[in-house]
């Protein structure tokens, strides 16, 4: 019996990024597979959809739509290589096809570029360094006469969102001995049992928030959540820290806010201004650090989301149950 035909959509260097030859020798071993890199619906990406079983998708492919039946008439599954697959295929879709996806590798890196945000912000790193770049000793007097008061330990840190990537933020910190004030109407309140947190209304939680982590998903309900109204309810000095979704939270405002002196932020994240224009204030403004998405991008992050793809296709095509798959009803409460 003939290996099934996969189709994997990605570019040459992508596609590397994610598949080290000892796993392009299991796709090998697994699959009659090809590949095609580009991300719009060519004649030859079309052509090759026309016989595929099975699809790897990654950030860099095109938009599927209704008229994948047609498209790809023999094609049972697709697998994402990634978390996000709301807005990258039709609703449809995921009834009539088996879609995976791949989040679990990147939570644990993105809570780890939470931590490490949290730790430069809580103790006032970019201050400091800003400090010593002028030609003046005054900052060693300050500390030497005064000592500074910045420290994560025992401090207060809100978050809103409390899924993996919360979760996986919160046991990396736990010898901190932090105090977690979490807003999520949908994280079940017995987390509370298993982790150091605290839920709260949102309302409750802003008037707090001195550093503020976001790790919310992006749907309707949490888009603009951190509006201009929001945002004045922070403390003054407050940091927002985004390692989830730019939609989150109003760009322009809080711009504004950290011009002001009044708020500081460290964002990995600004789509839809991703990348964010060479001009931007916030790429060199005081109080404001940003960094090129880097939280789950790493290569060892990429490689086991190939695996855990790779364990879901071979799964599939073996008969039995795959462990990552998305079905409309958890498509609301997803990016």
């Amino acid at each position: 019996m003939p290996s099934p035909s996969l189709l994997i959509s990605a570019g040459e260097e992508l596609f590397a990024s994610f598949f080290s030859r000892q796993e392009q020798r299991r796709l090998s071993r697994l699959f009659r597979w090809e590949r095609q890199g580009t991300s719009k619906l060519t004649a030859d990406f079309r052509k090759c959809l026309s016989t595929a079983q099975a699809l790897v998708t990654t950030w860099d492919s095109p938009h599927l739509g209704d008229d994948l039946r047609l498209l790809a008439p023999q094609l049972r599954m697709i697998a994402h290589c990634g978390g996000e697959v709301k807005s990258r295929f039709s609703r449809s879709l995921f009834k009539r096809l088996t879609i995976t996806n791949a989040p679990a590798p990147m939570a644990r890196a993105t809570a780890e570029m939470g931590a490490a945000l949290l730790l430069y912000c809580s103790r006032n790193v970019d201050f400091y360094r800003s400090e010593l770049r002028t030609r003046s000793n005054k900052i060693y007097d300050e500390v030497h006469l005064h000592g500074s008061s910045e420290s994560l330990i025992g401090q207060t840190v809100a978050m809103i969102g409390f899924g993996r990537i919360g979760r996986a933020l919160v046991d990396l910190l736990r010898g901190f001995d932090i105090e977690w004030l979490v807003h999520d109407p949908y994280a079940p309140r017995s987390l509370s049992r298993q982790y150091p947190v605290r839920f709260v209304g949102l309302q409750k939680l802003l008037p707090q928030a001195r550093l503020l982590v976001l790790t919310a998903a992006l749907t309707e309900q949490t888009r603009g959540l951190l509006g201009r109204q929001n945002l004045s309810h922070l403390p003054d000095g407050a940091c927002v820290i985004n390692i989830a979704r730019g939609g989150l939270l109003d760009l322009d405002a809080l711009r504004t806010q950290v011009q002001r002196g009044r708020l500081r932020c460290a964002l990995d994240v600004t789509d839809p201004q991703e990348p964010l224009p060479t001009g931007d204030p916030l790429r060199s403004m005081l109080g404001a650090i940003v960094t090129p998405h880097i939280a789950g991008s790493g290569r060892r992050v990429r490689e086991g989301i190939a695996r855990v793809v790779l364990d879901d296709l071979e799964r599939f095509f073996s008969g039995k149950r795959v462990e990552n798959r998305v079905t409309t009803s958890m498509l609301d409460r997803m990016t």
